[in-house]
């Protein structure tokens, strides 16, 4: 069956041929006057799951369904065959005594992959499926490259990604992922909007990068004649809108960050960033356990998941540990009254390669190296070092601490979250401090945002605030190894 040879890895003779016949059936169609893709509508087609799911109702009559072929036996004067829609699949029935002998030899030039539209009636066949009888087989596109084979489906993990319009087509587990996802980003806005939040946008495109500590995407505006930023976080200007007198917003939206690829990274991302007046990071907490246990109960009607073969509890209330408490529990080593050159001899010890290094930066290493791996169900990292967190708020009983927590399940970080610092005074130190780091090289510590520190001179009231992402969420709640598993189109390296 060349028609069915798989596209990637073919032999290159067997592809070209395949190609060659296709467009050769083009071009007759085209001579007949029958061009496929100069047709423009097809109205009144139901899916395939209406039909399935009101059958009793429809079984004999007229239905109009479309969809691709993919699958096709032919046996002289019947041939059976499927087609795909947005909703699953179903079989058609076409015979030549029904069909009429022009029409019937027409449709057994369709190759599979191409997108056709049938005319016919509702009926159950003697095996027991649900099916069409084809009173007519109207070609609507023609697919000129063939799908890839049956059995050994579209299985190379890079051309999935780079042709994910192929990867949808072949593998429906994946098309269900993605309405997965739609379906969480429902969910979180349905949660917040019940709570009083309200959505927003923010601008893309920065004169300062900020709210995050990373490497920015720079762009030139050419009418400004000045170089911009892709926002790296929404946090500054959801910020200032508290300090404008909205209470509760939030922003899902692109992230844009010039870093490394893995399977927990991308370039562009997706976050959920939110800001509430007069609470602070234990609300966070509380609304963050809130907001994954629903949207794991829309999409499960449970609390407990399953991620790569390992029970998950999402049910409230989550571990909490602080970060301090975190490296002495899994290291033996206690950071928390050391001072820096102390900190640096505990380092060394526990192989940890440092130099000038604050105790601060040094707890957060240790904490990277061998705590993470170790958080696999949902667990609150809080009080981390102030020099690593320069826009949360300070501890009252211990300035060199923050009001602040990282989210760990599956050992990974899914949310980040802080008491908001609101001294302009503190703020504006700390974008100074920031500064010297990146003079000193660390290109991703925080530029200086004068706009940020004005709009905190007007005053900004006690706030909480946090920042989810996403991807990572929909990886968790659908079982998704990789990032690129849960983008439609994740960034690739062109091929040459």
């Amino acid at each position: 069956m060349a028609e069915q040879q798989q596209n990637h890895g073919a032999p290159e003779e067997n592809l070209t041929e395949v190609v060659k016949v296709r467009r050769d059936k083009l071009e007759a169609l085209k001579n007949s006057g029958k061009n496929p893709f100069e047709v423009t509508r097809f109205d009144g087609v139901i899916s395939s799951e209406e039909i399935k799911n009101n059958f009793e109702e429809l079984e004999g009559s007229q239905v109009r369904v479309a969809g691709r072929i993919v699958s096709k036996r032919v046996m002289g004067k019947a041939s059976f065959f499927h087609i795909q829609d947005g909703a699953g699949r179903i079989q058609g029935y076409a015979r030549k005594d029904v069909m009429g002998d022009e029409p019937y030899a027409e449709y057994k030039t369709y190759d599979i992959g191409d997108i056709v539209g049938l005319d016919g009636e509702a009926f159950r066949t003697n095996a027991g499926e649900l099916s069409v009888k084809c009173h007519s087989v109207t070609l609507l596109s023609k697919s000129l490259l063939p799908l890839p084979e049956k059995f050994h489906g579209l299985k190379d993990m890079d051309l999935r990604y780079r042709q994910r319009y192929v990867d949808l087509i072949v593998n429906p587990e994946v098309k269900e992922t993605f309405a997965k996802r739609s379906k969480i980003i429902k969910a979180i806005r349905d949660y917040l909007d019940e709570k009083g939040f309200m959505e927003v946008e923010t601008p893309i495109l920065h004169g300062t990068a900020g709210g995050a500590a990373a490497r920015p995407f720079i762009t030139h505006h050419n009418t400004l004649d000045i170089d911009m930023y892709l926002r790296i976080a929404t946090e500054l200007h959801l910020k200032r809108l508290i300090v404008g007198g909205f209470e509760r917003v939030y922003e899902i939206g692109r992230i844009f960050r010039n870093e490394g690829m893995d399977i927990k990274h991308n370039p562009e991302f997706t976050t959920m960033e939110l800001y509430q007046a007069y609470t602070d990071y234990n609300g966070m907490m509380e609304l963050c356990e809130g907001l994954f246990a629903h949207c794991a109960k829309v999409l499960y009607g449970t609390t407990k998941i399953t991620y790569q073969g390992q029970e998950i509890d999402l049910t409230p209330p989550w571990n909490r540990m602080s970060m301090n408490d975190a490296v002495k529990q899994y290291t033996g080593v206690d950071f928390a009254s050391a001072t820096d050159e102390q900190a640096r001899e505990m380092a060394k010890k526990l192989g940890l390669e440092v130099e000038n290094e604050t105790a601060g930066k040094i707890l957060s290493m240790a904490f990277d190296a061998f705590v993470e791996e170790k958080l696999v169900q949902p667990t609150f990292i809080t009080d981390y070092p102030v020099e690593i967190s320069p826009l949360a708020k300070r501890k009252a009983d211990n300035p060199k601490l923050t009001e602040r927590f990282e989210l760990f399940i599956t050992s990974r970080e899914l949310a980040n979250a802080f008491s908001e610092l609101n001294d302009p005074i503190d703020q504006k130190q700390r974008f100074v401090d920031q500064l010297k780091e990146r003079e000193a090289g660390d290109e991703e510590a925080h530029m200086m945002d004068e706009d940020f520190v004005n709009a905190l001179e007007y005053g900004m009231p006690p706030t909480g605030g946090i920042g989810i992402g996403i991807d990572r969420m929909v990886m968790l709640l659908t079982d998704s190894y990789s990032i690129r598993d849960v983008l439609l189109f994740p960034t690739m390296k062109p091929r040459a």
